[in-house]
């Protein structure tokens, strides 16, 4: 099914590239546009290389890196109507090439927004989310407030973009293929860590939904410790790996996939259909099976009374751990927008 790696994709396949890129080292906004110039540079020379790509996938934090010292300053934050976002819509444009892209968003009202787009062949951008649960402690970004989109994408994709923790919540990917979304991409800063829960995850969150998974890390030292990991990966619907990177920075793992083989299996699969049986309990026994919602964690948490039953035991409740000054409290948010990123600066 990857077609030698993408090399003779059948005529209904997305060929999909994901770039292990070098974890960049940003401390002035000078920076960040040098960083925009490499992945635009990758865009092009990856399509010109290999020209049935379809679409590339950065990692997060491609434009932005992983020192706490850059995310504190203001001035390196980027605008969704920006210069550097701008020419990542032009070189899809010029390319003719789908991109998934990550920035860190400026927020007038917060701690900035650690968000992700899709921009199509024609520039436009398709996709936008904001991470909705940073990964705290160490993570000081606003938790997203765009909910979980999906976009009609090449090749019989609908798309939906987990951006790296949002990937460990197996509701998140269960809302994204609610909506209809047929493959996940996944784009991450994950140290290696993280490699077994990065390797269960992403084949958990294919087969409990029947979708295909396309991940991806920056890879390689920033001089910041334990090194990125890369581990590009694609599973299939069966949560089986089909395509697999290594930690080589600057590697594209490339594969071809059928999304439209995923859309089979949800309408024709009875064993193990579980995004349909969800919500259809024991319909061998019952007509349509039960439609209720046995889950007390899910009629608390639309109810705002989300508790764990150690919620009292809990030790870690602020980024504090990390050097992070208090979060903002949502009666005062304007004045304390950045409180939770101050320290970080002196790291």
């Amino acid at each position: 099914m990857t077609s030698l790696g993408g090399l003779n994709p059948t005529s209904t396949a997305l060929t999909l590239g994901l770039v292990q890129q070098q974890v960049p080292l940003i401390s002035t906004i000078a920076d960040v546009d040098a960083t925009t110039d490499l992945v635009c540079r990758t865009v092009r020379e990856a399509k010109s290389g290999f020209g049935s790509l379809d679409m590339l996938v950065f990692p997060e934090y491609s434009l932005h890196g992983l020192r706490k010292s850059s995310w504190a300053l203001d001035d390196v934050m980027c605008d969704m109507d920006g210069p550097q976002v701008d020419r990542l819509r032009e070189v899809c444009r010029e390319s003719t090439m789908w991109g998934c892209f990550s920035v860190m968003e400026r927020n007038p009202n917060g701690a900035p927004f650690n968000s992700g787009i899709i921009v199509d062949a024609d520039g436009e951008i398709v996709l936008y989310v904001r991470k909705l649960h940073p990964w705290t402690p160490k993570e000081p970004w606003e938790p997203g407030d765009l909910g979980v989109p999906v976009c009609e994408g090449p090749k019989g994709a609908v798309l939906s973009l987990l951006i790296c923790h949002d990937g460990m919540f197996p509701e998140m990917a269960r809302e994204a293929c609610y909506r209809g979304a047929n493959v996940l991409l996944r784009t991450a800063g994950y140290k290696f860590p993280l490699a077994q829960a990065w390797r269960i995850t992403n084949e958990a969150n294919a087969f409990q939904n029947l979708a295909f998974t396309a991940s991806v890390c920056l890879a390689g030292d920033d001089g910041n410790g334990i090194p990125s990991m890369g581990e590009a990966m694609v599973c299939d619907y069966e949560g089986t790996i089909v395509e697999q990177g290594d930690s080589t920075p600057g590697r594209i793992v490339t594969t071809s996939i059928e999304p439209t083989r995923a859309d089979v299996a949800r309408r024709e699969w009875g064993v193990e259909n579980n995004i349909y049986q969800l919500g259809h309990r024991g319909y061998t026994a019952l007509a349509g099976g039960a439609r209720d919602c046995p889950y007390s964690y899910m009629k608390a948490l639309v109810d705002g009374r989300y508790q764990v039953p150690w919620e009292a035991d809990v030790q870690v409740l602020d980024g504090s751990s990390e050097g992070y000054g208090p979060p903002r409290t949502a009666d005062n948010p304007v004045d304390s927008a950045r409180a939770g990123l101050r320290g970080a600066a002196t790291e």
